[in-house]
């Protein structure tokens, strides 16, 4: 390589080192930007779920809290007392009308059910949770028109609480003397994959008390 190339060379990478810290210098900042956008979304994304799991566990550690306290009056006015997130919400109202329907309490167990059932916000779980509850501490008090409807629904095919909810049609036909009715949605119903051994057993004795031995045990 002659000298006059060798010079050539040189001022040509002077020139590109120079253009490169112009653009630097003149555009250096947004990287410097970004880097700290970057940075600083890391933190607060870690500050959030940090935020986020300390009151999931200051919630639970209330609940706890509360269902272990001696006295019912104690364990509701506690529950009462717990200020929960919105995803949390729908789940201490839940336990409030438990509590509320074990002390007797109905109107206030159904009226906060009712709530759940109608706030749309809830996701739609909770919200059938909250239809067969009302239909269970109802009994027959709640019009037959109306349990029928709620457990219609919550009974086809594909619903969370399918199997719940054809046990209580089953006993709505007997409440309304329609065994016959009742066992034919009872055998269906030991037939269901998702049948706990709880309700097996439940299911069995009702088979058996309704006159239907054989189907029980066959």
């Amino acid at each position: 390589m002659s000298n006059s190339d060798s010079f050539i060379n040189e001022v040509t990478e002077e020139l590109r080192r120079d253009r490169l810290f112009a653009l630097m210098r003149r555009y250096g900042w947004i990287a410097v930007v970004l880097i700290l956008g970057i940075v600083g979304g890391a933190i607060w994304f870690e500050w959030q779920r940090s935020e986020r799991t300390a009151a999931a566990q200051n919630f639970g550690d209330s609940i706890v809290a509360a269902l272990e306290m001696a006295e019912d009056d104690a364990t509701r006015d506690a529950l009462a007392g717990i200020e929960p997130g919105p995803e949390q919400a729908v789940i201490l109202r839940l336990l409030i009308a438990a509590e509320a329907a074990q002390a007797g309490q109905t109107d206030a167990a159904l009226s906060s059910l009712a709530a759940i059932e109608n706030d749309t916000a809830s996701g739609d779980a909770y919200r059938q949770l909250a239809a067969l509850k009302r239909v269970i501490i109802s009994g027959p008090d709640m019009a037959a028109d109306e349990r029928a409807q709620i457990l219609g629904g919550l009974s086809q095919p594909g619903q969370a609480f399918r199997p719940l909810a054809l046990e209580q049609l089953a006993l709505l036909r007997i409440d309304e003397g329609e065994p016959g009715a009742a066992l034919a949605i009872l055998r269906d119903l030991l037939d269901e994959p998702d049948v706990t051994s709880g309700l097996r057993q439940r299911v069995t004795q009702l088979i058996v008390a309704l006159g239907g031995e054989d189907e029980a045990t066959g």
